[in-house]
């Protein structure tokens, strides 16, 4: 999950008449719910299993990310990653609670709960939901055999914010032969394989083309950008491409 791009230097200026339309103000948008998880964690198969329910909510978007700070227990998480255990600490770095667990689920690049805890995470997916939809940013994405575009409008938005573009494997089973889940076999969905910083943005309105055999590994069959405040802060965007991650 090695990024090959800087946050900078895949950022490609559009005209402003090529994409002049406003971000909108009261736009529909998905709750974005990020659930971090590990093979290694006794207490994550509870999570990873309402995951399924949680990602084939049509007004929900669903990502998993495997860390791999668990790995020390007896069995290597096969789809663990320092990238995606990094990603966790810098949320918890920008809320500035420091709360780093698993399985912990994020919405919409905020709030946290306990993934397992069904009732919280509803509550606070619905929550999430009525929220005024104001400073939202109505991106869009396209792809072809060699690219993937993403065209963000002119906006305002409070802070600098960074496009990140994450793709994704649909379903993965895994077999677990050692560690605290040994014995089991548990499915996976919508793991991200890999993220890619792809640009900063500060309102322009711009369009970010991205070669697609560098940010979209063979085994995703899609990807998503989110527009997040900060680093890793909330999502004030989102588009998707490829295999939706409701399919």
């Amino acid at each position: 999950m090695t990024c090959s791009l800087t946050r900078r230097n895949a950022l490609v200026l559009g005209a402003a008449a090529m994409f002049a339309k406003p971000a909108l103000a009261a736009a529909k948008r998905p709750v974005i719910v990020e659930l971090f998880t590990s093979q290694g964690c006794s207490s994550c198969p509870p999570a990873d299993a309402y995951f399924k329910a949680l990602k084939d909510q049509p007004d929900v978007l669903a990502l998993s990310y495997h860390v791999d700070y668990w790995d020390y227990l007896g069995w290597r998480d096969t789809l663990g990653s320092p990238e995606c255990s990094q990603r966790q600490y810098d949320y918890a770095k920008s809320r500035g609670d420091r709360n780093v667990y698993t399985p912990q689920t994020i919405i919409n690049g905020g709030k946290h709960f306990v993934g397992s805890q069904r009732a919280s995470v509803s509550g606070g997916i619905d929550a999430a939901g009525s929220e005024d939809a104001a400073g939202w940013v109505d991106m869009e994405m396209t792809h072809n055999k060699t690219d993937v575009s993403i065209i963000i409008p002119a906006g305002k938005p409070t802070r600098e914010a960074t496009l990140w573009l994450m793709a994704f494997a649909p379903f993965v089973s895994t077999e677990i032969k050692k560690g605290e889940n040994a014995g089991r076999t548990i499915d996976y969905y919508n793991v991200v394989r890999k993220m890619v910083p792809a640009g900063m943005w500060h309102g322009e309105a711009a369009k970010i083309v991205l070669p697609k055999g560098s940010v979209v590994p063979e085994s995703c069959k899609g990807w998503v950008a989110l527009l997040q405040e900060g680093n890793v802060g909330r999502v004030i965007g989102a588009a998707t491409g490829g295999t939706r991650p409701n399919a």
